[in-house]
């Protein structure tokens, strides 16, 4: 059977392509996949402790079997550090222009608000001592747009928040401009802080996105934080 394999940040310089067609037997797993790719780039087995693995948008191990014309996606670890919504989510959004904090913060307050806190990630002149020109920013984008709306339903079950936004921005970003917004809109400063907070470090660790730095002397992909664990993921080489 022929499954589609998607490369993201450094697996895609890795692989020296964004995605690829293979053909596998019947009743293959994720595991497979893993091992055809190991045995050609024997390099890939090294990143197999942090990387995780989507399955038509769901994150899925490596005992998960697959099926004719599957989509499945190889991520590292993502990178943190939407205007109308996109693709169908109602809070969250993927752009690439300039995200306009002012007008999503008016469009979210409400009379009966009495706290609206705004979080914005911001593009830094520098790294660890190394002078940075620009970002880049890339994402799976369907199943970023699912994994951020879901995050902001999460956030509005666990807190007592009324309403929230999330955009990120993809692409070309220059010093100074904002990559990731959050608003949080609530009766009181307390829950609409505390909701911010979680949005933000989730996001971080769990959404499918990924931050490639340009300096004076070259260019890496951004060290990701660790998946959660409950994110399942190949542990070792098959």
């Amino acid at each position: 059977m022929r499954v589609r394999i998607l490369f993201f940040g450094v697996l895609k310089d890795l692989a020296g392509k964004s995605s690829d067609w293979i053909e596998l037997r019947e009743n293959a797993s994720v595991g497979d996949v893993l091992a055809h790719y190991v045995s050609l780039d024997p390099r890939l087995k090294e990143s197999l402790p942090s990387i995780a693995v989507a399955v038509n948008q769901q994150y899925a191990g490596a005992e998960t079997k697959l099926k004719p014309d599957d989509e499945v996606a190889l991520l590292p670890p993502v990178s943190g550090g939407s205007g109308k919504a996109a693709g169908g989510a109602a809070r969250s959004s993927l752009v690439r222009y300039r995200i306009d904090t002012q007008s999503v913060l008016a469009s979210l307050k409400r009379g009966e608000d009495g706290a609206a806190v705004v979080f914005e990630g911001v593009v830094r002149n520098q790294t660890r001592g190394r002078r940075t020109l620009y970002l880049d920013y890339e994402a799976y984008e369907e199943m970023a747009l699912r994994q951020m709306e879901g995050l902001a339903e999460q956030a509005l079950q666990q807190f007592q928040i009324r309403d929230v936004a999330i955009v990120h921005r993809l692409g070309r970003l220059e010093i100074g401009e904002t990559s990731v917004l959050i608003v949080v809109a609530a009766a009181h400063r307390a829950a609409a802080f505390d909701a911010c907070r979680w949005l933000i470090d989730t996001l971080k660790r769990a959404v499918p996105i990924w931050k490639k730095e340009h300096f004076e002397d070259g260019a890496v992909w951004a060290d990701g934080e660790p998946f959660p664990a409950e994110i399942p993921r190949p542990k070792a080489a098959p």
